[in-house]
């Protein structure tokens, strides 16, 4: 069975898609010795997605599985959206941008004006070009404060309502079924077999 390659040197993000997509041979770039940065500015998670998963086929020669996503929060027009990762400028952690982010929303402390979601666009690519897309939303509310010691990025501050809890305290089981990047792969994972058979021959 071919190795799918997941673009991205995230620790969390490659565990979750190890979580998410057990019955695949998953391989990170840094067990290639693949050191590769891609300048990711594009207008939105499907564009920058696109740009990592052409950069990542082009150069490891493997099938690519790459992600963009982020938050939305609607008091603040969307954003910090693409920028999620940037948000607040150079030298934040993960820590940091969620504090500049409860920083922002400090003027609107109702639970309706604190809406958001995380979005998440994942894109499969061949180095022939051969291509599936698809997309995963999950709605919550930023929370007054952070909570919880699970996940990573914005989790902390990301309340689900339907749970009582934030994502970072949410059990692992349940944010695979409910996460914006599980709902993304389970809607790709059916194509899958489909446009990329050598995933799936042993």
């Amino acid at each position: 069975m071919n190795r799918l390659l997941i673009a991205t040197g995230n620790p969390g993000k490659l565990r979750e898609f190890g979580q998410l997509l057990p019955d695949l041979l998953l391989t990170s770039p840094a067990s290639l010795g693949l050191q590769l940065e891609v300048e990711e500015n594009g207008d939105s998670f499907a564009a920058n997605a696109r740009l990592k998963a052409l950069a990542f086929a082009a150069a490891s020669g493997h099938v690519v599985l790459a992600d963009d996503s982020g938050l939305e929060v609607d008091a603040l027009d969307g954003a910090p959206g693409v920028l999620s990762a940037r948000y607040g400028g150079p030298g934040l952690d993960d820590r940091g941008r969620c504090q500049r982010l409860l920083a922002a929303l400090s003027a609107w402390p109702a639970t309706q004006q604190r809406r958001a979601r995380f979005r998440c666009t994942v894109v499969a690519m061949a180095p022939d070009g051969r291509s599936c897309t698809a997309d995963g939303v999950c709605e919550g509310i930023i929370a007054a404060a952070p909570s919880g010691e699970g996940g990573f990025g914005y989790d902390p501050v990301f309340y689900l309502p339907e749970d009582g809890c934030t994502m970072a305290e949410v059990e692992i089981s349940r944010k695979n079924q409910l996460s914006h990047r599980a709902r993304a792969l389970a809607a790709l994972r059916p194509h899958l077999p489909r446009v990329f058979p050598e995933l799936m021959s042993r």
